[in-house]
């Protein structure tokens, strides 16, 4: 066994796949090698460290206690490794800020303020990545990235950009053609649904919003529905029908009178808000801090305000409050 050398890299990036994935097959997927690479690989491993690092449990593998407690070190290093290459990287990219979002928030609320940056600040270039999935830091070359969620994310310094909240909301050609006064007439139209609401569980659907208001006669399924809340703001602005929307998604459109809210009662505040995460412990570089602080003045001037109620608090959808 050696002790004045490290393993070789590859072996500890063959190991870390085999004990997060708990199978040499899977780790050979992710990597793009035959599980008879990765077995040669561990085997190197353990031949090197002096001891087992797996028990062989037919297809399946199991940590030994030497490799469990090291796996959690391990990854912290490849964790610094990768910051460690970012950093390297940094001077190449001195004046570049890449952020990650959503394709609705970067397409609806990001997108239409970025020019104000970009007058303010020319020699800063804001890179946009617009993508469902969260962004992992420790593999992708990201700087920044807004999450749509509950908050909590562990490993990740997070702050509060907006709160979130939904509404019903039309073209205002729509509204001239059959105008709405009260939900009840609502079942002269067509509902669009926006089933990106479904991943939070506390964001109310068309069958609870018009529960909420007292509505029992209107098919609340009927109607098309979007998988992204852009598309949905994209059909009323259309005239297709009347969404059930996230206000910050449609904020834009209902500045510049391309969307209308038909009711004036309260808007219905939902669980999950809008974060600026970054990895705990990374330093931004001046061109980053800059526009962390463009964020957070844009989110103080665009946060909603949600309308009270006579009773000054927010509906009550499917039995509880949100």
């Amino acid at each position: 066994m050696s002790t004045d050398r490290l393993p070789p890299l590859s072996s500890l990036r063959v190991f870390e796949a085999a004990a997060r994935l708990g199978s040499f097959s899977k780790a050979a997927d992710e990597l793009f090698v035959t599980p008879g690479a990765v077995s040669q690989q561990i085997r190197l491993l353990e031949e090197h460290v002096g001891a087992p690092l797996f028990v062989r449990e037919g297809r399946r593998v199991s940590l030994t206690d030497p490799g469990r407690t090291a796996l959690p070190l391990l990854r912290q290093a490849f964790e610094l490794m990768a910051e460690a290459a970012r950093v390297m990287r940094q001077p190449a990219r001195k004046g570049r800020v890449t952020v990650s979002v959503a394709p609705s928030f970067a397409a609806k609320w990001l997108m239409p303020r970025l020019f104000e940056f970009n007058e303010a600040h020319p020699d800063i270039d804001v890179w946009v990545s617009a993508d469902m999935a969260p962004v992992d830091f420790a593999n992708a070359d990201v700087d920044l990235a807004i999450r749509f969620g509950p908050g909590g994310y562990a490993g990740l310094h997070e702050e509060k950009l907006l709160s979130e909240a939904v509404l019903p909301v039309c073209s205002p050609v729509l509204m001239e053609v059959a105008p709405i006064g009260q939900p009840a007439d609502l079942r002269h139209h067509t509902l669009l649904h926006d089933l990106g609401g479904e991943r939070d569980p506390t964001c109310p659907d068309w069958s609870m919003w018009l529960k909420a208001n007292g509505v029992t006669d209107v098919d609340a399924h009927r109607g098309p529905r979007f998988n992204q809340s852009s598309l949905v703001i994209e059909a009323a602005v259309a005239g297709r029908g009347v969404a059930l929307a996230k206000r910050t998604i449609a904020s834009a459109d209902l500045s510049a009178g391309r969307l209308v809210a038909p009711f004036s009662g309260p808007d219905a505040p939902v669980g999950f808000s809008y974060f600026l995460v970054w990895p705990t412990g990374r330093e931004l570089s001046p061109a980053q801090a800059t526009f962390v602080e463009w964020l957070r003045d844009q989110a103080r001037g665009a946060e909603t305000t949600f309308t009270p109620g006579d009773d000054g608090e927010a509906p009550v959808f499917a039995g509880h409050s949100i």
